[in-house]
């Protein structure tokens, strides 16, 4: 997915740079941000209504799951905006966006002044091999297979185990939203509006499953959001995961990483249904994002069209991003993207 750093010219015969080409659609529309807000958050509540509604009429549980579906479906809608808020690209004023964000988080979980200022240092360092966050960091980083085969036989068997599919994207992201956002874990002691903000929502989150347990019970919350945030985050970390690691992208030393390279060929361009298209918020046009985290999440296929370059991409399939869940290690001899190699058996004597 090479490409060079200008788009195609334009008819006056003057190339156009491709950051400037994408600039063109940065910056927020009020009115579609709105929208978005109403088209996401009024379903989600609506849905949640029905569902408490199903239990007061003590409906078999198995008639919820559709609406549990659908629910968890808004969450992901509703992280994207949160997404946006903390770039900044979702309204023009920033007390807005911390606002918005705030509220945000009540749904998802995620503290959003801490999420913001850490997400903010993978925006400076994604898909480069000499910064990566850390050996435990199992969804923006990898390790190289030489690194790999250097650790020792527990430390292989504990990447191994934290990277299987089952561990990484069905185990993990109910812990990691549920649990471990709970903690400033990886917030330095001098971050403290950081740090603040993660017991602010833990509070926040404490009002609202009190007001909804004393009101409608405490068991049917639990029935009810718990299964509708563990959808929500396995989906959610999926699609985080499948960004940077999959089949065809490309991880660099520092002497030849670039911010502009690293989009293009670092970041995924997930083709989805239109239907899970519109309920990711767009995000599979992650390349474009990395052009430019100002481009709210409703104008970054609009980008992708208008520019030669990156419409002219292959970009990644569904069935293509499932099957990169298997990919764990970079080989840098090759260039790509490769599963953990498979266990010597020993060989019988004759």
């Amino acid at each position: 997915m090479s490409l060079t750093a200008t788009a195609v010219p334009p008819v006056s015969g003057n190339p156009v740079p491709l950051r400037v080409a994408v600039a063109a659609h940065q910056g927020p529309k009020l009115g579609r941000s709105l929208w978005q807000v109403a088209n996401s958050f009024l379903p989600f509540f609506g849905l949640c209504a029905a569902m408490y509604g199903s239990r007061a009429l003590d409906l078999p549980y198995w008639t919820l799951l559709p609406l549990i579906l659908l629910a968890a479906g808004f969450v992901v809608r509703i992280f994207i905006i949160q997404h946006d808020c903390g770039h900044g690209a979702f309204f023009r004023s920033r007390r807005a966006n911390a606002a918005m964000g705030w509220v945000c988080s009540l749904i998802t979980c995620t503290p959003f002044d801490n999420w913001r200022r850490l997400h903010a240092g993978h925006h400076g360092i994604w898909n480069n091999l000499d910064r990566r966050p850390g050996f435990l960091d199992i969804y923006s980083s990898c390790l190289t297979v030489a690194e790999y085969q250097a650790l020792g036989r527990f430390g292989r068997l504990r990447y191994r185990v934290l990277c299987h599919p089952l561990v990484a994207l069905v185990v993990l992201p109910p812990v990691i939203f549920l649990l471990l956002y709970r903690l400033p874990l990886d917030t330095p002691k001098a971050w403290r509006r950081e740090r603040w903000s993660v017991w602010l929502t833990n509070a926040g989150l404490a009002a609202v499953v009190l007001a909804l347990g004393f009101t409608l019970g405490f068991h049917a919350v639990l029935a009810i959001q718990l299964p509708v945030m563990v959808v929500a985050a396995t989906v959610g970390v999926w699609l985080f995961s499948v960004q940077h690691r999959f089949e065809g992208t490309t991880w660099l030393r520092q002497r030849d990483w670039t911010a502009v390279g690293a989009a293009i060929d670092g970041s995924s361009y997930l083709r989805l249904p239109r239907l899970l298209q519109w309920f990711t918020g767009n995000i599979g046009f992650h390349h474009v994002h990395h052009l430019n985290p100002q481009v709210p999440n409703y104008r970054l296929q609009a980008c992708h069209e208008a520019v030669p370059s990156l419409r002219a991409l292959p970009g990644l399939s569904l069935g293509a991003a499932l099957r990169g869940c298997m990919l764990a290690l970079w080989d840098e001899e090759g260039g790509r993207m490769v599963r953990f190699p498979r266990r010597s058996r020993p060989s019988s004597a004759a």
